[in-house]
């Protein structure tokens, strides 16, 4: 079970020393300990908002539960709290509790900067926190958003040419919510009552005459709008008259705080255990805790090296150890499965592939779940030289098992015989009657015995070739039997043997046109997989870009109700762009042709013989020059 279960209180995850951020060891053990689901919750905001009041709500602790020493009443760094998710089974609740912003003591306000970003690209909902209104003065004090394209890149190269970061961005930044602690206004507008979402969205109404002390502001809205098209508001009214104990709020028992304000926490705290998503990344990638922390450490090295987390980088980086660990996870299932189900000897061979047949689809499917960004193919292919394999590996252990059994069994049924030859017992005329009625006693035993498995025939034949020597001995020394006798009787012999090693032959031929059958079935699995997958990896793409411009189209008519008829024509190339794409996406398939054609070749120089490989390797050489 993940440590995280048994978090009862928070742990600092990164740590803010002289400046510098650092990993706690003991925290990204218990994060990557968690192999389920996350939904990240990090709340930001200035110092003495109550934002670590808010993670111990959303913790679910009861009212009389106190953090104590725990966290200091200035949180440094950010700090993470692990619980099983109230409502979502088989989901973990992460809570990350950042430090206070605008301390002028710390000197530098990158590090303020710093603390953000990654709160924003580890979180699946962001929750900023301030004091008593949304204003010029709250939203120009918000100069960490509006650093946000310098402190993160995008792609490893430049920028495609059309592509806007923020349509890059979306697809990787969290929900918004912005809380307002003492809030001192009325929600009305026009002297209606609003909602807090409304007062929100009226707060970030451009401003259509320019004025310098406005220009902060603005610019913060526009980063709001721009990056964060889902995004709610809560606001939260005093939470008792009793100046002394708003100091220490955190340890505050419920009963001692305002009906009201408590109503308004249980809103809140309801809001986002319900709608609060799990985290995932461009493309639909789903993450669990060991990516999250993965991701982590990759934003931290790159922000300790100097340089801004890249977000391309930090999912290929994440590839990198995903996908082999998608290649382990699969091809152990394999051979647990395998192992579980395959009870050696195997009575014919066709046993063994069925159930080989049966684990292979559900090891690729494993694989298909767990893997992502696998370019090429790479690891899949991998994964099909593994199981192909541990398949033959099983097939020689049930031949082995097989012919150990079989040659155990012979041993025994023929002892008597073996010891009858030695003392001389058929040295005598009539004695190679015997030797037949002995031999056929003991073939007829050995027919009858059950669970030999396949090599059953072959262990027979040798079994019988070594016997011979010995009875063609007996045979033209038994003086009962004539010249023309012993004749006949040789050519009986050769008959039934001949007739065996047909048999045998059959049976090998039979065997080699189930395996080729196997592959063959194989190969279509393989494919059939990788089309799905790429059929709904597209979707997911065609899906995420469809919200996107769902988005810039209602901004845009935003921009044109606010009187800001220029702002929304200079929407128009980017929202263009993006319906391009969604229509190349709904109607081109050419551009997955050539993966598809260059993965069946490999495929099939992996898992057939002879001229398959052939036609493998001239599916490959096709799908270069499609994609040239």
């Amino acid at each position: 079970m993940s440590l995280a279960v048994f978090m009862e209180t928070p742990i600092c995850l990164v740590e803010n020393i002289d400046g510098e951020l650092k990993l706690n060891p003991h925290a990204l053990q218990i994060l990557t300990s968690i192999t389920k689901p996350v939904i990240v919750v990090a709340i930001a905001g200035l110092r003495r908002t109550g934002k670590s009041y808010l993670m111990k709500r959303l913790a679910g602790l009861n009212p009389f539960f106190s953090l104590g020493s725990t966290v200091q009443s200035e949180t440094k760094g950010i700090w993470m709290w692990c619980v099983p998710h109230p409502s979502k089974q088989d989901h973990v609740l992460v809570l990350l509790d950042t430090e206070g912003l605008g301390d002028v003591e710390k000197g530098d306000p990158k590090n303020d900067s710093w603390i953000v970003v990654l709160a924003i690209l580890l979180s699946s909902t962001f929750v900023y926190n301030s004091m008593n209104a949304i204003d010029h003065q709250a939203l120009a004090q918000m100069q960490y958003l509006r650093e946000l394209t310098k402190q993160i890149k995008v792609k490893i190269s430049p920028n495609a040419a059309g592509e806007e970061e923020s349509e890059v961005f979306v697809g990787f930044f969290p929900d918004f919510v912005w809380t307002v602690r003492d809030f001192t206004q009325e929600l009305k507008a026009d002297g209606r009552p609003i909602t807090s979402d409304q007062y929100l969205e009226n707060a970030l109404k451009l401003s259509i005459n320019k004025y310098h002390r406005f220009e902060m502001a603005d610019l913060s809205r526009q980063c709001i709008r721009k990056f964060f098209p889902k995004r709610n508001c809560f606001v939260f009214d005093r939470p008792t008259k009793d100046k002394s104990l708003l100091a220490c709020l955190q340890d505050v028992p419920d009963r001692q705080l305002e009906p009201l304000f408590r109503n308004q926490i249980d809103c809140f705290c309801y809001y986002i255990l319900s709608s609060a998503k799990p985290k995932t990344l461009s493309g639909g990638i789903k993450i669990n805790g060991r990516r999250l922390g993965k991701l982590l450490e990759t934003y931290v090295r790159a922000i300790s090296s100097g340089d801004v987390p890249c977000l391309e980088n930090a999912v290929m980086s994440l590839a990198q150890t995903e996908n082999p660990a998608a290649v382990q996870k699969a091809a152990q299932h394999y051979v647990e499965q395998m192992a579980l189900k395959v009870d050696f000897p195997t009575e014919t061979l066709q046993d063994l592939l069925s159930i080989h047949t049966e684990c292979e689809k559900e090891a690729l499917s494993i694989f298909m779940k767990y893997s992502f960004k696998d370019k090429n193919q790479k690891y899949q292919k991998d994964l099909l030289q593994i199981l192909e394999t541990k398949k033959d590996g099983f097939i020689h252990q049930n031949e082995e098992t097989s012919t150990k059994y079989c040659q155990t069994q012979l041993e025994q049924l023929s002892q008597s015989l073996r010891e009858a030859i030695s003392k001389g017992t058929f040295s005598v005329p009539g004695g190679y009657n015997l030797f037949r009625k002995e031999k056929e006693e003991i073939i007829n035993n050995y027919h009858q015995m059950p669970r030999k498995g396949l090599k059953a025939d072959e262990v027979l034949q040798k079994f019988l070739q070594s016997l011979a020597v010995t009875e063609d001995s007996i045979l033209q020394t038994d003086q009962a039997l004539t010249e023309q006798e012993k004749a006949l009787q040789v050519e009986q012999i050769k008959r039934e043997a001949a007739e065996k090693e047909k048999k045998l032959l059959k049976q090998q031929q039979v065997e080699m046109q189930q395996k080729m059958e196997a592959q063959q079935r194989s190969f279509e699995e393989n494919m059939n997989l990788l089309k799905r997958k790429i059929v709904e990896d597209r979707y997911k793409i065609l899906e995420e870009k469809k919200l996107i411009l769902d988005s810039k189209l209602k901004e845009q008519e935003k921009l044109i109700k606010e009187g800001l008829q220029k702002k929304a024509e200079e929407m128009n190339k980017t929202i263009e762009v993006l319906q391009a794409k969604i229509k190349d996406i709904e109607n081109q398939n050419s551009s997955w042709l050539p993966m598809l054609l260059d993965t069946a070749g490999t495929i099939m120089m992996v898992m057939l013989p002879g001229e398959g490989k052939i036609a493998g390797l001239r599916l490959k050489a096709l799908a270069t020059s499609l994609s040239k």
